[in-house]
């Protein structure tokens, strides 16, 4: 088997058919000998936010001189994103070997396991043959059925911020969303909580107390703001003063606070994490797709917000970081997400909007999406292609600043076009 036949392999089986539930994942490792259960964990499940606080989280520790294993999803450029430690990809031909291993436990299940439930048995394998110290592990989707909960009471559970999304699987409130999301909170495991949506925080303390696992909110009243530009955002927070976040996005700072929280819990619990390596994690973290800038001037900026919830908050950002201007978006939207919020966030600030398709059955053809923008006074323009795309909304930019966002789908691919434009 090379690299590609490999990840044919992981994307053949998608989610079709199969009903949710842990079984699959219990049964696969199983035959691999279960490699979760060598491992510790801080699991980390929300709507927003938790790609971002978990790199954080992994650079601090890593900063503290633990291997640190980080499993996320999706990729931007590359599959083996999604598997890390200490900041390097697993390699191809570790992929390959680990891929050649699983095939036949996989096969041989009468309930053939999801492309997500594959993907997480070769995370565990990596991690405990790399002998991780600790791995911060991201859901996929939810938490009470995600493929990684299957994993014992981990040393931290994390919720992020929570919005709506995914309610066709996870249910049309606020609280049955929570409720998903804390399905990670195990016996006796602390948790740290963002909080600060009440029908949702009731519903993570109520979960939090009955299975005696000690509740922490985070207290973003200790945070404060001092600056921010296109390079960093500078903050304080709980006695940690100064810290140059290098993820721009005005949100970021208390994604930081959520995992200075959680990681002054792993240090009551005995992890050797001193202020020095949290701040240097801090300063030296990267979480490519988030608000990213790939030009400073004119600008272009890449952002991963996918649902309306992520919106308003980068839309935020650029109000704080760029201020009374307008832009050119370049704009992929799911057509499983709240398009009508999306559009009726981002239009104010729009100039002009280039539509395009991300590469995946899940995105809204570009014409779709261009005249729903139409149909709310907006001009927009389709594309053909990405690439198209990208060269399109430059051009109509000029000297002014240009977004790409709507989806993490498309990031990679905006990047590569991005890239070759200006070579």
């Amino acid at each position: 088997m090379n690299y590609e036949e490999a990840l044919n392999y992981i994307h053949a089986v998608q989610w079709a058919g199969h009903k949710p539930g842990l079984t699959r994942t219990r049964t696969l490792l199983a035959a691999l000998g279960n490699p979760h259960k060598q491992l510790k964990f801080i699991h980390v499940a929300g709507t927003n936010g938790k790609g971002s606080t978990a790199a954080m989280l992994a650079s601090c520790l890593q900063a503290a001189g633990y291997r640190v294993g980080l499993y996320t999803s999706p990729f931007i450029n590359r599959f083996n994103e999604r598997i890390q430690v200490n900041g390097q990809q697993i390699p191809d031909e570790a992929l390959v070997r680990l891929v050649e291993r699983v095939k036949p436990a996989a096969d041989a299940m009468t309930d053939i396991p999801t492309e997500f439930e594959i993907i997480t048995a070769l995370g565990m394998l990596w991690f405990a043959e790399t002998k991780c110290d600790i791995v911060v592990l991201e859901v996929g989707l939810g938490g009470t059925l995600d493929s990684t909960n299957v994993i014992d009471p981990p040393e931290c559970a994390v919720i992020t911020a929570l919005g709506m999304d995914h309610v066709k699987e996870l249910g049309p409130t606020l609280a049955d969303i929570a409720s998903a999301k804390a399905g990670i909170i195990k016996p006796g495991s602390p948790v740290v909580s963002y909080g600060g949506v009440p029908e949702a925080d009731a519903v993570i303390a109520r979960a939090a107390a009955e299975r005696h696992a000690p509740l922490t909110v985070v207290d973003l009243s200790r945070l404060t703001i001092e600056d921010g530009d296109l390079d960093a955002v500078t903050f304080d927070f709980d006695g940690l003063n100064g810290i140059r976040l290098p993820l721009i996005g005005s949100y970021q700072p208390r994604n930081a606070a959520t995992a200075i929280t959680a990681l002054r819990v792993l240090r009551s619990r005995g992890w050797n994490i001193p202020d020095s390596a949290i701040r240097a994690g801090l300063e030296q973290v990267r979480w490519p797709g988030r608000f990213e800038l790939l030009r400073h001037s004119p600008v272009f900026l890449l952002d991963g917000s996918h649902n309306a919830h992520g919106m308003r908050a980068t839309v935020q950002s650029l109000r704080d970081r760029f201020p009374g201007q307008k832009f050119v978006f370049l704009l992929s939207i799911m057509a499983d997400k709240d398009v009508d919020e999306m559009l009726a966030l981002l239009l104010p600030l729009a100039g002009q909007f280039v539509t395009v398709a991300a590469h995946t059955p899940r995105a809204m053809s570009a014409e779709t999406l261009a005249e729903q923008i139409r149909a709310r006074g907006g001009r927009a323009e389709p594309a053909s292609t990405i690439e198209a795309g990208v060269a399109r909304a430059v051009a109509l930019g000029g000297t002014g600043p240009v977004c790409a966002l709507g989806t993490l789908y498309f990031s990679g691919d905006v990047r590569e076009a991005f890239a070759k434009l200006n070579q």
